[in-house]
């Protein structure tokens, strides 16, 4: 008995000393992973209350899973009335959308104006851009005017290419680095300078309030050397520039800028400039694909999200003799379906030459659409081209199916804008 006593004893304090030790050895290791409760995210617990527990990469998953954007996406477009669809699928100058002959500013007009006709985006050239204090306040108030009328963020554009196409780091009010020519970027062979060159051009266009680049020209320089191209594309090589392009595409939008590779499906062969009329690029489709379409299918390959289509003909690789802005067969069957593209389509300019001698504004806008082009840059007459879509759907050569597959592209990519 007293045997089974003195067991039952040292059993009940072997016992405690064992949650002694326990306790001890659980605060131990919670003093070395403590995490500061004034800086740790709060989580929802089921009763309605908060915990200090870390958020794991698992709830920052959920909190921006792709099923909920879609969600979001899809409940944006139930709200919009076909007007509003129909005015996010235009990009244009602040003059174009407010009928004056120069914007520097944006104030009551322009907020009237953003009011009227909710454009998805504005594009600012030289003469909009005085000052780095008045560009970021100009920015500020039109990106506020667009949250206000439908609860978006406008695409703020620019070309900012670096070298001879610079509207920023070519203007002596504005101290930034000038970065040179792609060609001599280029020329180094050292796809970290183009790197650099992304990193700085997105940072000092973040700072300024941009968040779209019409850069990196993707264009393979012909051998002949197409004049428009020469300091702007990255040389002759289709690989080269594939690497030069992904790289700065890379610092770039790593600095908060989405980047936009320019001028589909190549323009460095073009046998003329299609800012003055019709100009075409007499290659087989076998042709561009080993030469001029490398750069364009490595960034859509690594994810590209934004690419700009140009206006060029292309007689020996397409059968409808369309410009490749207008063309079904260059839009969805090259590039949606065939390279796999499924960011954002947009033109060049379609007040430029090729575009505006040939077709009139609300022609030209719809056949963008129909080809499956989903923002349309700076149409000569915007009153027609918005109008001439919105006779388009109601006649049935457009249907708002095609339209809200192009609006909820632009809806992602504006729902991903860095805030």
């Amino acid at each position: 008995m007293i045997t089974s006593k003195k067991s039952v004893i040292y059993i009940v304090l072997f016992s405690l000393l064992l949650t002694v030790f326990a306790a001890a050895g659980c605060g131990s290791a919670g003093k070395e992973t403590s995490v500061d409760k004034e800086s740790s995210p709060k989580v929802q617990t089921e009763d309605g209350g908060e915990s200090d527990r870390e958020t794991t990469p698992e709830d920052e998953t959920e909190k921006i899973s792709p099923e909920s954007e879609e969600r979001q996406i899809e409940t944006i477009l139930e709200g919009m009335s076909l007007e509003d669809k129909v005015a996010q699928l235009f990009v244009v100058t602040p003059e174009k959308l407010t009928g004056m002959d120069l914007v520097t500013q944006a104030g009551d007009m322009t907020q009237e104006a953003i009011n009227g006709l909710p454009v998805a985006g504005l594009v600012y050239m030289d003469a909009n851009i005085v000052d780095a204090q008045q560009v970021t306040q100009m920015l500020e108030n039109v990106q506020q005017f667009s949250m206000d009328r439908v609860g978006l963020p406008l695409f703020l554009c620019v070309d900012e290419e670096g070298g001879t196409v610079a509207r920023i780091a070519n203007n002596e009010n504005f101290d930034v680095p000038w970065v040179g020519n792609m060609s001599e970027i280029g020329a180094t062979g050292d796809s970290d300078n183009a790197y650099s060159a992304g990193v700085t051009i997105g940072t000092y266009l973040r700072e300024l309030g941009f968040n779209v680049d019409f850069a990196p020209v993707a264009d393979v320089l012909g051998y002949e050397g197409y004049e428009l191209l020469m300091y702007r594309s990255f040389g002759t090589d289709a690989g080269l520039v594939a690497d030069m392009t992904s790289a700065l595409r890379q610092g770039m939008e790593e600095s908060g800028v989405q980047a936009v590779y320019k001028h589909f499906p190549g323009h460095g062969a073009a046998s003329g400039d299609s800012h003055e009329g019709y100009v075409q690029v007499e290659k087989t489709m076998e042709e561009l694909r080993s030469w001029d379409l490398v750069p364009f299918q490595r960034g859509i390959d690594d994810g590209l999200g934004w690419i700009m289509i140009g206006h060029i003909s292309l007689p020996y690789a397409s059968s409808d003799g369309l410009p490749a802005s207008l063309s079904p067969e260059i839009v969805t069957g090259l590039l949606r379906k065939e390279m796999g593209f499924d960011g954002i389509v947009i033109t060049d300019a379609m007040n430029m030459g090729a575009i505006a001698e040939n077709y009139s504004s609300g022609d030209a806008a719809v056949l963008a659409i129909q080809a499956g082009v989903d923002l349309i840059l700076e149409p000569a007459d915007l009153d027609s081209a918005y109008q001439g879509i919105l006779d388009a759907v109601t006649d049935g050569r457009l249907t708002q199916e095609r339209i809200d597959e192009s609006l909820r592209r632009i809806l992602r990519a504006k729902l991903e804008l860095p805030q």
